[in-house]
């Protein structure tokens, strides 16, 4: 089977501030079925419309005046089931050792990447992964990538991985999205009676949970947050 993976980054900064903000750099991937594509840009489509709400969809763009608007997307998204997944990865920047990478963090930044993919492909589908376009020091990053999940995966395939702008792909700005809700949750970033804290609390009614770290097994919204301390 075809399957398509969107994907977002947010924080990245947290590998070389000297001054972080919050806790967890994430990367977060929406998945779906290739066939399911455009039907599901066409439904976003009808809801821009609907709402009269144009241009990029951002986490940082969710305000009281477009709620219902960023309520609506979280509704479709939950609509299909599990035909429809959100996966994440959160690293606690003060449990990043740079020695682990060769003091690289871009080379860091990608091995969490290849984490929040390895663990969903799975034996005898193909895969096309769209990621944010990011400005990279080493120009054959992604090409790396998509040679590691392929050697680590004999029996899938990964047949391509871009770097595309967000404003060009509206899956990338879903993604963006659903990696804003766990990040503000993760990094408690939330202000009481926001409009992004009643757009999380609207989300975390559909999941009936709240949003946060989950076990492996949670398929509709994921959040793996690693450990790099060791132990079992």
């Amino acid at each position: 089977m075809k399957f398509e993976v969107y994907c977002d980054e947010n924080h990245p900064e947290l590998f070389t501030s000297k001054k972080p903000s919050v806790d967890y750099l994430m990367i977060g991937s929406l998945w779906l079925p290739a066939e399911l594509r455009k039907e599901l840009k066409l439904k976003i489509w009808q809801l821009r419309e609907t709402h009269n709400v144009w241009g990029e969809i951002k986490w940082r763009k969710v305000s009281q005046s477009r709620l219902e608007f960023y309520k609506a997307l979280i509704d479709l998204f939950i609509s299909y089931g599990e035909q429809l997944r959100f996966r994440s990865i959160a690293i606690n920047h003060k449990q990043f050792d740079g020695n682990r990478c060769q003091q690289d963090e871009e080379l860091g930044f990608y091995k969490f990447y290849y984490q929040v993919l390895h663990h969903w492909i799975f034996d005898y589908n193909q895969y096309d992964i769209f990621c944010d376009l990011k400005v990279n020091r080493e120009l054959d990053r992604w090409s790396i990538l998509k040679d590691c999940l392929n050697n680590a995966n004999l029996m899938a395939s990964i047949d391509s991985i871009q770097a595309l702008p967000s404003r060009q792909v509206v899956l990338i700005q879903m993604s963006d999205l659903l990696l804003g809700i766990a990040s503000a949750r993760m990094n408690k970033t939330l202000n009481h009676g926001s409009a992004k804290e009643l757009l999380v609390e609207h989300l975390e009614n559909k999941l009936n949970r709240k949003v946060g770290a989950t076990f492996r097994g949670e398929h509709k919204f994921n959040i793996f947050e690693i450990n790099l301390s060791g132990g079992w």
